[in-house]
């Protein structure tokens, strides 16, 4: 019931920001250069993320690689009107269809970032794990406070419902995400080997997390992995010295910018819009040209961050 009246509360607004032009204005500005739209899902239905690349093309822009986004930085090619990314965040397994498909029918790029633990050993993500034991009584904690807790505690209880629930696989297959990466519409980059919250994490764990997925995944791949999504949008001044000596060239996070020019330089840094996958259709108009977040859009920019 709460879900159906903040969805509808939700739709409301949306059709309010479009009603009072502030979606037009929004899409002006980006067809007119200001900036990038940077978009993310997580596990979109079909229906939705088709709907989302349908509106972007009919609209006049263009979909754009990631990997373009450091040609642009470097000045090789000029900054672009009317552009948008779009990145995945998990690897989740209905991507494959819900996604991938739809990326090959309209032939448009997408980056999917993979947690490699879940896709090499199946079973559920971490918090599914955690959502299904609060629902059980197996638990007390949410999973908004387990993201709080030092990491070897959040693990130690994680583990501990992992060895009593069984629950199916959540993540590709390792041949379905080869299979997926000889795609010419889709770049792979690493999520992390076991999804953490990485700022709870001590030194080791964190390098860990950030080292080891990409070797995972250049292992599993044969291809170099050059960018990565920070879980939970979390890090710190030592995740990015990681991801620099790592020899990531970019990482993504939940940071809702608009992506302009100046916060392009900071390529590790990058930020996106996040749709909000039981959301409605002008709510996610809303979301992906930015204005559902134009208040803190505004402030950051003002601010420099």
């Amino acid at each position: 019931m709460k879900q159906m009246v903040r969805n509808s509360l939700a739709e409301l607004l949306g059709i309010w920001y479009t009603i009072n032009g502030k979606i037009k204005k929004a899409k002006q500005r980006a067809l007119a250069g200001e900036f990038i739209l940077s978009i993310y899902f997580h596990a979109p239905s079909a229906a939705l993320f088709e709907s989302c690349v349908r509106w972007l093309l009919k609209n006049g822009f263009q979909i754009i690689p990631t990997q373009q986004l450091l040609a642009i930085k470097a000045g090789e090619i000029p900054f672009p009107k009317g552009a948008a990314i779009i990145t995945v965040d998990d690897g989740w397994r209905t991507n494959i269809n819900n996604i991938v498909a739809i990326t090959k029918q309209y032939k448009v790029p997408v980056t999917i970032f993979a947690t490699t633990e879940p896709v090499e050993k199946g079973g559920a993500y971490w918090w599914t794990y955690a959502n299904k034991a609060k629902q059980l009584h197996l638990i007390e904690y949410s999973v908004e406070q387990l993201k709080k807790l030092d990491n070897i505690e959040r693990l130690n209880i994680v583990n501990k419902i992992k060895a009593t629930l069984n629950l199916q696989r959540e993540a590709m297959y390792p041949e379905e995400l080869q299979a997926i990466a000889e795609s010419k519409y889709i770049t792979v980059g690493s999520h992390t080997v076991t999804h953490p919250i990485l700022i709870q994490c001590d030194d080791a764990e964190a390098e860990f997390e950030i080292c080891t997925s990409k070797k995972i995944l250049e292992l599993l791949l044969n291809k170099p992995i050059t960018q990565f999504a920070y879980p939970n949008g979390d890090y710190s001044s030592r995740e990015l010295e990681l991801l620099q000596l790592a020899g990531y060239q970019l990482a993504f996070t939940t940071k809702t910018h608009y992506l302009t020019e100046d916060v392009l330089k900071q390529q590790l840094e990058l930020p996106r819009f996040e749709v909000w996958e039981s959301g409605g259709y002008f709510e996610t108009i809303s979301r992906i040209t930015g204005v559902w977040f134009n208040s803190k859009t505004k402030k950051n920019h003002s601010n420099g961050q």
